[in-house]
């Protein structure tokens, strides 16, 4: 049955979601990147199509009315089903252009997927990769989003909602300078490091969730934060030219305890190892590409 020539654009339905969430249209308007008074008419011309009135206007915001609560929920509906077709549209038009759309956590990223992803083009003259570089987090929100086709992440879970393969293993280890008052002892006690400030990833990084679960597990509160940093690397050179520990990824960090510039610490009770995985949508089925470069991967951690 064909739609009625009245049927609102999906563009005005979502900026009334927008509306509903964020509780004015002036907000509404600005995470649209339009004008107001464009989201204003926007919103008129819906109400116009629908035959029903859908805000409540005040000067203090704008408030969904009984029928608009509900075209709101059955938008919302509607438009989870564009967001898919639209990821499907931009995943095709991808894997047409020979295109492989990832992101990664900054370990995977830093050091493992380089030689990979250079091994995998070798013999593809007409393939291409993006790449993007964030915290684990960020990646699962990429992928959710339907933005990239494939992701890599360090977390210690993983939602349901994902298919995963473990690529490779990994190690957090303590380290500090070798000018560091620990670096000549033989031990350092949990909770000392526990509750000495740290280094560390920022929050949604995989290895401070790690971190955080590992002393979570034996009682201890999340670590304290001398400095929060956006990148592994970032944090190495801290650890390097500062006067604060790290619990860092052993990928990071061989070659500067092997040359001296950093040194691993023996912390008893702090053994965290962890699986690093590639990850995509249950929903969605692997592009060409993506699966290739998986055949390519080590299939256990």
């Amino acid at each position: 049955m064909p739609l009625p020539f009245n049927f609102p654009d999906l563009a005005s339905l979502d900026l009334f979601r927008s509306v509903v969430e964020l509780g004015s249209v002036s907000r509404a308007a600005e995470a649209h990147g339009i004008a107001q008074p464009s989201a204003s008419s926007r919103i008129r011309t819906l109400e116009g199509r629908l035959g029903l009135r859908l805000l409540d206007r005040s000067p203090t915001g704008s408030r969904p009315t009984p029928d608009g609560q509900l075209i709101s929920g059955w938008a919302a509906e509607l438009l989870r089903y564009a967001d898919t077709l639209a990821a499907g549209v931009a995943s095709l038009k991808a894997e047409q252009s020979g295109l492989l759309r990832i992101a990664a956590s900054y370990t995977i990223a830093e050091y493992l997927l380089p030689p990979w992803l250079e091994r995998f083009l070798a013999d593809r003259p007409d393939d291409s990769v993006t790449l993007e570089v964030t915290n684990s987090r960020a990646v699962l929100d990429r992928l959710e989003a339907g933005s990239v086709d494939l992701g890599f992440v360090e977390s210690p879970t993983v939602p349901a909602s994902l298919n995963q393969q473990a690529v490779a293993a990994d190690e957090l280890v303590p380290v500090v300078a070798p000018r560091h008052p620990w670096a000549s002892r033989a031990s350092v006690d949990l909770t000392e490091l526990a509750t000495t400030p740290l280094v560390l990833r920022e929050r949604g990084s995989g290895t401070r969730e790690a971190l955080e679960a590992l002393l979570a597990s034996v009682g201890h509160d999340a670590p304290q934060s001398a400095l929060d940093l956006g990148s592994i690397s970032a944090v190495r050179i801290a650890v390097i030219n500062g006067s604060s520990p790290t619990v860092i990824s052993r990928l990071a960090v061989a070659d500067d305890i092997a040359n001296g510039r950093l040194v691993e610490l023996t912390v008893p009770g702090l053994q965290i190892n962890r699986t690093l995985r590639a990850v995509w949508p249950r929903r969605n089925e692997l592009s060409r590409l993506a699966a290739a470069l998986l055949a390519t991967l080590p299939t256990e951690a």
